[in-house]
């Protein structure tokens, strides 16, 4: 995105003007920091009705804004319905149309809109509220609902001035020159490889650059706003100087300060008593009556809603910049990194199908599988002592032949890609974070100290402190408070913890009950089938269990997080993070965990099983082993989580959204009956929005990483696993995009420079697969048992190995041991039968103990849990050390622009100077005075 100046050896000397470089050819706009210049060439049409306006200074309050001033004045009464709508209908404006986008004068644009009720007792702290507004250089208008005779609306408008004074207290960088680049050879080169490629045929995924033109932007340095050196900085517009987000940032910063009592300031959130919401008005509707390709985009949100959010371009890119503009960056590095986790799942899908269908195709030529469908004489002890008869071994023939498709050969391979996959999807990451980081303009921001909460400011506001960074006292937590709240944190987090494994235990509970009453069915199905039929209920008793308790977790670790009361809206937002993935993840693993590590471990044998509170037998696996019962747990819990998630994402707000339109419709809120709803103004189309969640990105976040989870730590269990997921993705980016365009209120733009804490969770997340899968490949599955017989106990253990099933013939004899039936119910049967483990028969002079094949079998695991954890870890680290962090490119271009802005701002203060001089008679000098 980055275009080469034309004269480069204007550098070669110390002493040459940097000016002489900034009066050569234009460059080219592109994609890359806020904006620089005031209007685009390549605006559409119908933009350019509201990016461009004349450059002229703020319009001064006049005799004839008189009425205006009386109607924003805070009073007892507020104006009557009828006033204020007749007014605008006289003025021949309709509320609905573009002008919905200002105050009434056509001029002032609305920068945020607040909503009260007037029958609110707060009418004192309202007045003091809004008389601080003005103090502070905010400009309010007052607007009645047409729907709700009780609601008011307060649109808000930040003057130049007020603009001005907090962009430079809040250090917001702002574009002063257009850059300039040197030519080297790697240019030349992708110069030629970008000829190469414009050969070739085009990339459909691709928006085209017509329809997504280069808005409010241009290639430039940045640097911290100052009201003192204004003449630095591009100037072409005032009215487009300040971007849409940056406006909406420092309006929401005035608001969330701003007092409403009189004497002490008492500072609170934003939704304070005295209002019932603050929200961002949209710049416009997201459809329209033309097609875009004729007459172009009416606002940004049309042309993200038609070029983002529409479903029938699921397969294209995703327009970041326009994202991160009218969004803000924190939410427009979410879809950023939500589309580069898409992308990186694709290798891995294809990677999981290859897998499955190579046990797919080898399932009928599987030794272990023939053997068990082939045994119609071996006879299998009782699942239960009672009701329960022996069952032959080969009516689990089905079972044994699904438990292949996911228990195979490919089954290491696939675990080790996925290990290795996992490191390189975040050590990329790292990377293209760093790109965006620089492409946003945020690498010198991340420096910058955040600002505190108004909550903890309004806490801890008598105990101050000197801030060692910024030297000026600022409230502060003492350490004793903060341990205090933070055990009780801990505390709570625990025993959440504990109500999750209660909750386990009584689905374990469950499967114990259920396995016996299917074992003993009437119906021959079902008796057949009684593992089929004990996991599925498990599963779905379970699946109900987990969504129920989401709803607990959510409000308890809200209140815990508030409870320690954080001192950053980043320190919040961690902390919040944090105990929600410890709840949803112990929540939907801790049965997972169950199945693949505890289930059939501690059953015992025959004649002495172990039994929970000495009546129910615990829970054997299946001679195939216990792998598809975890396959079973994780397939339904992804899959219908999935459903359920989207459904709330999506489906929660348009019947929300419906049922507010019926209301109005109706004239529920004693207002006027509204049968149309283009006949609403602005404002109040965006209120009958749903509001965006009060915990911001936490959920999208949080079910990303927890599928990540899923992908990755078993999914040596469930290959089909990323393709789940990226089908998911797909669907959902796009769900998220139409709920953020078309279902929420617009969200508070907000700058970030990464995800957050979820970084390191993803980094925790690929350690925990890697020792899972170690563990699932050594215990759970069955791969170690075959290994160790085919080369120790089978055809093949003098010939050496030739053919994988000549080697495993008569496996399933060796892997079954025997029991004598007659040493149950006194004596009364004396035939034997079979059981999976591994044990000395009963004629044996020590019958019933460990024979040395299980002890074979136990050092195997244990070695290969070792070898494969060093090998995978050691693979992961050599990759880490093979990825830098940031490109080389990357930074030679950070190391020249700070070179270059350094020598532009001595060269334009040398300008400003010269000019004072000149304009005041002085002599002209071409030095430094």
């Amino acid at each position: 995105h980055f275009f080469i100046c034309t004269s480069v050896q204007a550098f070669k000397g110390m002493h040459t003007s940097i000016s002489e470089i900034l009066k050569e050819k234009s460059l080219k706009p592109s994609r890359r920091s806020l904006p620089c210049l005031a209007q685009s060439q390549t605006h559409p049409i119908n933009l350019n009705h509201f990016l461009s306006v004349p450059l002229s200074p703020e319009p001064k309050p006049e005799v004839a804004d008189l009425s205006q001033s009386i109607s924003t004045s805070c009073s007892l009464l507020p104006p009557q319905t009828g006033q204020s709508t007749d007014r605008n209908f006289q003025a021949g404006k309709n509320p609905a149309d573009s002008s919905g986008l200002f105050f009434r004068d056509g001029k002032k644009r609305i920068d945020y809109i607040l909503v009260y009720k007037k029958s609110s007792p707060q009418v004192e702290k309202r007045c003091t509220f809004e008389k601080n507004l003005r103090a502070e250089g905010l400009m309010l208008e007052k607007e009645p609902s047409l729907t709700n005779n009780d609601i008011m609306f307060v649109k808000v408008h930040a003057p130049w001035d007020t603009l001005c004074k907090y962009a430079e207290q809040m250090n917001i960088r702002m574009p002063f020159r257009k850059k300039c680049y040197f030519t080297d050879w790697k240019s030349k080169t992708l110069g030629r490889c970008r000829q190469i490629k414009s050969w070739l045929p085009r990339n459909p995924m691709k928006l085209d650059k017509e329809a997504l033109p280069d808005l409010e932007e241009t290639d430039c340095y940045t640097a911290p706003f100052s009201r003192a050196r204004m003449h630095h900085f591009t100037i072409n517009n005032r009215e487009t100087f300040f971007s849409n987000s940056t406006r909406s940032r420092i309006v929401h910063h005035v608001l969330q300060r701003t007092k409403y009592e009189d004497g002490k300031s008492k500072m609170e959130k934003l939704n304070i008593s005295c209002n019932v919401a603050i929200f961002l008005s949209y710049q416009g509707g997201y459809k329209s009556r033309h097609p875009i390709k004729t007459h172009g985009a009416q606002n940004h949100r049309h042309l993200l809603y038609e070029r983002w959010a529409r479903w029938g371009i699921w397969y294209k890119y995703q327009p970041l910049d326009l994202i991160r503009r009218y969004f803000g960056e924190k939410i427009g590095l979410y879809f950023a990194w939500l589309g580069w986790y898409t992308g990186m799942l694709i290798p891995a899908a294809l990677v999981g199908v290859f897998v499955f269908l190579y046990g797919l195709f080898t399932m009928d030529s599987s030794q272990v599988s023939k053997e068990i469908c082939e045994d119609n004489t071996t006879v299998m002890c009782p699942m239960c002592e009672e009701t329960c008869e022996p069952w032959r071994l080969s009516d689990s023939c089905v079972y044994a032949k699904v438990t292949y498709l996911f228990d195979n050969g490919g089954t290491v391979f696939f675990a080790i890609f996925m290990a290795i996959w996992a490191t390189v999807f975040l050590e990329f990451w790292k990377r293209r974070r760093a790109e965006l980081t620089y492409d946003w303009d945020l690498i010198d921001w991340e420096e910058e100290e955040e600002e505190l909460r108004p909550q903890f400011e309004a806490k801890y506001s008598r105990v101050e402190r000197v801030n060692p960074i910024s030297g000026k006292p600022e409230p502060f937590q003492p350490f004793s408070d903060k341990l205090s709240r933070l055990m009780v944190s801990v505390s709570g987090i625990f025993f959440m913890i504990s109500l999750v494994l209660t909750a386990v235990f009584a689905v374990v509970v469950f499967r114990l009950i259920a396995m016996e009453k299917f074992a003993s069915f009437n119906w021959h199905f079902v008796k057949k089938n009684w593992q089929f039929a004990t996991s599925g209920t498990g599963v779905c008793i379970n699946f109900m269990i987990i969504m129920s308790l989401n709803v607990v977790y959510e409000k308890v670790a809200y209140l815990l997080t508030n409870l320690e009361h954080p001192r950053t809206e980043s320190e919040w937002e961690n902390s919040f993070a944090l105990k929600m993935f410890l709840f949803q993840f112990v929540n939907l693993n801790s049965s997972t965990f169950y199945i693949a590590f505890f289930l059939g471990r501690f059953a015992g044998r025959p004649g002495k099983y172990n039994k929970l509170f000495n009546r129910w037998r615990l829970e054997e696996c299946h001679p195939s082993g216990c792998l598809i019962d975890l396959c079973l747990q994780m397939g339904v819990i992804m899959f219908f989580k999935q459903i359920w998630n989207n459904f709330m994402e999506l489906g929660y707000p348009l019947l929300q959204n419906w049922w507010s339109r019926r209301k109005i419709k109706k004239g529920g809120g004693g207002g006027q009956n509204v049968e149309n709803k283009t006949q609403l103004p602005l404002w109040e189309k965006d209120w009958n929005l749903q509001p965006m969640n009060a915990h911001g990105l936490v959920d999208e976040y949080l079910e990303m990483v927890l599928q990540f989870g899923f992908t990755t730590i078993f999914v040596a269990a469930f290959p089909l696993a990323p393709l789940l997921a990226l089908l998911n993705n797909i669907i959902e980016i796009r769900l998220d995009a139409y709920k953020f365009v078309t279902q929420w209120r617009r969200p508070m733009p907000a700058r970030a420079t990464d995800i957050g804490i979820w970084h390191g969770i993803l980094e925790g997340i690929g350690v925990l697969a890697v020792i899972t899968n170690a563990f699932v490949i050594a215990i759970t599955s069955d791969y170690i048992p075959r290994f160790v017989y085919a080369f120790k106990y089978g055809p093949c253990m003098d010939k050496g190995h030739h053919h994988q099933n000549e080697c495993l013939r008569g496996y399933m004899n060796s892997s079954l041991s025997v029991f004598d039936m007659g040493d149950l119910k006194n004596g009364s049967q004396s035939r034997y039968c079979r059981y999976r483990d591994y044990r000395a028969p009963p004629w044996s002079p020590v019958p019933y103990e460990f024979t040395l094949q299980f002890w074979h079998v136990l050092a195997a695991r244990l070695a290969f849990i070792i070898v494969f954890e060093h090998l995978v870890f050691g693979i992961k680290s050599f990759i880490a050390y093979l990825i830098p962090d940031m490109p080389k490119d990357l930074c030679d271009r950070m190391r020249r622009e700070k070179y270059l802005m350094q020598e532009m701002m001595y060269e334009a203060e040398l300008e400003h100077l010269q000019k004072e001089r000149k304009k005041n008679g002085r002599r002209y000098h071409h030095e430094w005075p």
